[in-house]
């Protein structure tokens, strides 16, 4: 029996700050000696006063607007008690009767349809530390015993709590990647699933048979798009056969095991109750001020959305190119400079999209690591537009230059490629070397055994080879032929 789906999804994102969130610590905790990046307040050294930290007001401030939330004027950090080994103080400082943004909305498209997905609210909360399992993988399974590293403990994060607007894994998988471009537009947080800035909490269930929703579950430790969708999946599948047989499903939260492909129940869901939620008495309310939120807003840069309707526009492309090109904010600019400096908008799509990309791809870097400067590639682009260097060449000088220091110009020089059209009378002395030097080739043509045409293409591949890219086809097959009729 086919159920509709409900999916809700509580997405957690490390704020870019340099501090952490209610301390002096660093937030650059990645590789450090466990247990050596925390102080007094983190480790909730009795007689500490957490101070917040501003800046994670900001940038959450900054996230909610991007996601068309209404920023509050004043909002509040409670206590949300539970115990566990990663929580030092035994509870988690974090906003929830009031939180700093409310009611937005994003929107995406899945399988070639519109959706807007609403967003609950938007709060900051303190990061709890890390267990760390001495298994080969380092994941809890097989475990004997776990550890517990507090580096992490008290980096800002903003949680973003979605409406249960999702009907399908694939939708969850888009929300998360806008999610994720969204914040590192603004330049909130780096978005990187694998190195735990980005966290995933999928809530979901399966509706009644009179519309009503189900049982709702809880599934952690996604630590990749793919491990998202793929736990959806089976906790769908799960959920069907469960009701199928006649049981009941359990209000429970579910950990994701990836190496076997399963959930496995972790605990029983805990309520808001279960919490006993209660005001953080040593930090004073947030209140944010018109005129602040005013600035905030003033300060927003161009949103995903807005550069793909531009880049649309502006420039003509289709949508696959738009998408493409403006899924990372320094792809873009890198694609806008490329064409501010004379390169025709559709051949810098094209080179962008296919060559650059794959250049970063072959050497493992990043846009930002790229050592061909926008005017360079411009210039290549142009020069290949006027057919002064072939695409063969062109490609072969993104590739030299990509991987030395040198000047276009230099890397021509280097290569001993050709420059401007191969034809006329240098073409022809060229075709009559490739003639002599395959007398076999020749004599078969002359005889004519070469009834399909075969052994002429094979020498014309030869000239074509030899010129690298540089002799027009229709004039090196007309001279071919003339020299071989004579």
């Amino acid at each position: 029996m086919a159920r509709p789906i409900v999916i809700g999804l509580e997405v957690h994102l490390q704020l870019v700050t340099r501090t952490k969130l209610f301390c002096s610590c660093s937030t650059d905790y990645i590789g450090r000696k466990p247990n050596t990046n925390v102080c007094p307040i983190c480790l909730a050294v009795p007689g500490t006063l957490p101070l917040l930290n501003d800046g994670a007001v900001a940038l959450a401030s900054r996230m909610g607007l991007g996601l068309h939330c209404e920023i509050q004027n004043y909002s509040t950090f409670g206590r949300k008690n539970y115990f566990y080994a990663d929580l030092a103080k035994a509870y988690q400082i974090t906003q929830y009767e009031l939180p700093v943004a409310t009611r937005g909305y994003l929107d995406i498209e899945c399988e070639g349809r519109a959706k807007r997905v609403r967003i609950h609210h938007l709060h900051l909360e303190e990061d709890a530390g890390k267990l760390v399992h001495p298994t080969a993988d380092g994941r809890l399974t097989g475990a004997a015993y776990s550890l517990v590293d507090y580096n992490r403990g008290g980096v800002p994060l903003t949680e973003v709590v979605s409406e249960p607007d999702m009907s399908s894994p694939a939708e969850a998988k888009e929300y998360v990647m806008r999610l994720r471009q969204l914040a590192r537009y603004l330049d909130v947080s780096d978005g990187e699933m694998e190195s735990g800035s980005l966290r995933v909490d999928a809530n979901i269930s399966l509706s009644n048979a009179d519309g009503s929703l189900g049982t709702r579950v809880e599934i952690k430790n996604m630590n990749s798009l793919k491990a998202l969708e793929r736990a959806l999946e089976y906790e769908i599948t799960r959920q069907n056969k469960v009701l199928d047989s006649g049981g009941r499903i359990v209000q429970e939260t579910r950990l994701w095991d990836d190496a076997e492909g399963v959930t496995r129940s972790m605990r029983n869901k805990e309520t808001a109750s279960d919490y006993r939620y209660y005001p953080e008495m040593d930090l004073a309310p947030v209140v944010i001020g018109d005129a602040e939120i005013d600035g905030y807003r003033g300060a927003m840069p161009e949103l995903p959305w807005e550069k793909r309707e531009r880049f649309a526009k502006s420039f003509g492309l289709s949508g696959e190119e738009v998408s493409i090109l403006t899924e990372q904010k320094e792809l873009a600019a890198f694609y806008e400079a490329v064409v501010a400096s004379g390169a025709p908008t559709a051949r810098a799509a094209n080179w962008v999209r296919m060559e650059v990309l794959r250049v970063l791809n072959e050497l493992g870097q990043d846009i930002r690591d790229f050592r061909v400067k926008p005017s360079v590639l411009a210039d290549l682009v142009t020069r290949v537009e006027k057919k002064e260097l072939s695409s063969t060449i062109g490609k072969e000088m993104l590739d030299a230059l990509a991987r030395n220091d040198l000047t276009l110009d230099e890397a021509l020089e280097r290569s001993g490629a050709r420059v401007g059209r191969l034809s006329g009378d240098a073409l022809g002395e060229l075709i009559k070397r490739i003639i002599s030097e395959q007398p076999d080739v020749v004599q078969t043509i002359k005889s004519g055994q070469d009834k399909k045409g075969g052994k002429l293409k094979f020498l014309q591949g030869l000239v074509m080879k030899e010129a690298r890219g540089q002799a027009d086809p229709q004039e090196t097959a007309a001279l071919l032929s003339k020299f071989l009729a004579g």
